[in-house]
């Protein structure tokens, strides 16, 4: 089995060591994807695992429910997307990137 989480993580989450934190606990358990902030202040990541690994994503989602001692969670987004595999391990990603349409 083959899960991918997509998290958008509101209140105090920037500046507290939020993204540094989920890289570590995303890479001490095999997952891969990546975090980063958002200009509106949130933090938004991008969780994939494989077998053992799907309890460790959601592991990871709970994680993002309370965050670093640092941070104070107000919401959580979590939406289930189908694996799509396309990434080697886990990443923060820097600067803010918009696609236009």
């Amino acid at each position: 089995m083959k899960v991918r989480a997509h998290v958008f993580v509101s209140g105090r989450v920037q500046g507290v060591f939020f993204r540094s934190e989920t890289r570590y606990e995303a890479k001490k358990h095999g997952v891969t994807g990546w975090v980063r902030n958002l200009p509106d202040g949130r933090v938004e990541a991008v969780f994939e695992g494989e077998e053992e690994a799907v309890k460790t994503v959601k592991k990871l989602v709970d994680f993002c429910r309370h965050g670093p001692s640092g941070a104070r969670v107000t919401g959580i987004d979590v939406k289930w997307e189908a694996y799509k595999g396309e990434f080697k391990d886990f990443k923060i990603r820097y600067g803010f990137h918009f696609m236009s349409f």
